[in-house]
């Protein structure tokens, strides 16, 4: 059995050089060979180094994909893969050393599963502030965690994986491309491509199975432990869900909803209150539906202009 591993990467050269260190201690099950595609989204750092110290010891094959943006990335890997299974981690993350092993195993055991996924842990860089340790499973999906529990269980639209963590038969993969306008570009913090794609891939009457044993760490740099990071990641997934509402039609014919800046300043100003007298547990749901609020404005309002 042929695996297939793919990273997309975007300048992003020193933690892709810890990623590429950690899977070098991966154990490949017997009868199981694998190819590691590297996908270089045009970076301008030292990406093409890291890859080329790492080749003696791993089966890279690096690619390039010179449309910026995730998903064309992603798109690339996928017209490249060779394996059965395609196995999908980012170049910020830790795998743990059974992890494509578990996926082998997961493959074999549920042959009628199309994905799977498996849990995200955090790996913080130093030590975070207590008040987002006490929130970290509030804002889990900002940081792409993800956990649902120790027993292999069906996926569903409200048990999805997470892009730092999963696989796809190729034979499903390729009938399902990632839509080149979601997922990050650049410093663009829209995401969304990967669960996108599965909720598709579920409501076209696939299966999906939860791998337990499929962990890795992904990496949490000191700039996303701040309330201001958390304001950019919900004001992007605000504007999100702007740009869906005016698709299917369920805003108004001005292209922002009735009422909506008078409620964005009146959980603002709840959750700036709150921030003084509450625990974090509670003022950090304010905070987020005031950045989501704020993000709606904006893309509806860019929108409009145009």
């Amino acid at each position: 059995m042929l695996i297939s591993v793919s990273i997309c990467t975007w300048n992003r050269a020193r933690l892709l050089d810890q990623t590429l260190t950690e899977m070098q201690a991966l154990r490949i099950p017997t009868g199981v060979e694998w190819e590691l595609l590297v996908v270089n989204n045009g970076c301008t750092d030292d990406t093409d180094g890291v890859i080329a110290r790492h080749a003696p010891r791993l089966p890279i094959r690096r690619l390039f994909e010179s449309m910026q943006g995730i998903s064309n990335a992603r798109n690339c890997a996928v017209a490249a893969a060779n394996g059965e299974l395609l196995l999908w981690t980012d170049d910020d993350v830790l795998v743990h050393q059974d992890w494509l092993s578990e996926y082998v195993s997961a493959a074999a055991r549920w042959p009628e599963a199309s994905f799977f996924g498996g849990p995200v842990e955090p790996w913080f860089e130093g030590s975070p502030p207590a008040w987002l340790l006490r929130v970290l499973p509030q804002v889990a999906n900002v940081y792409a965690l993800r956990d649902l529990g120790e027993a292999p269980i069906p996926l569903s639209q409200k048990r999805l994986p997470v892009g730092a963590n999963f696989a796809v038969r190729i034979s499903n993969q390729l009938r399902y491309p990632y839509d080149p306008t979601l997922g990050r570009k650049g410093y663009t913090l829209i995401g969304d491509e990967e669960r996108s794609l599965i909720a598709t891939m579920l409501a076209d009457g696939l299966q999906g199975t939860w791998v337990p044993g499929a962990r890795v760490r992904h990496y949490i740099p000191r700039t996303r432990q701040t309330i201001r990071y958390l304001r950019r990641w919900f004001s992007a997934d605000g504007a999100l869900f702007a740009r869906r509402s005016r698709h299917d039609g369920s805003v108004g014919p001005c292209g922002k909803p009735r009422g909506l800046w008078r409620k964005a300043v009146r959980v603002e100003m709840r959750y700036r209150w709150r921030r003084l007298a509450r625990q974090p547990e509670i003022w950090i749901e304010d905070l987020k539906a005031s950045s989501s609020l704020w993000g709606r404005l904006s893309e509806s309002s860019s929108h409009s202009s145009h």
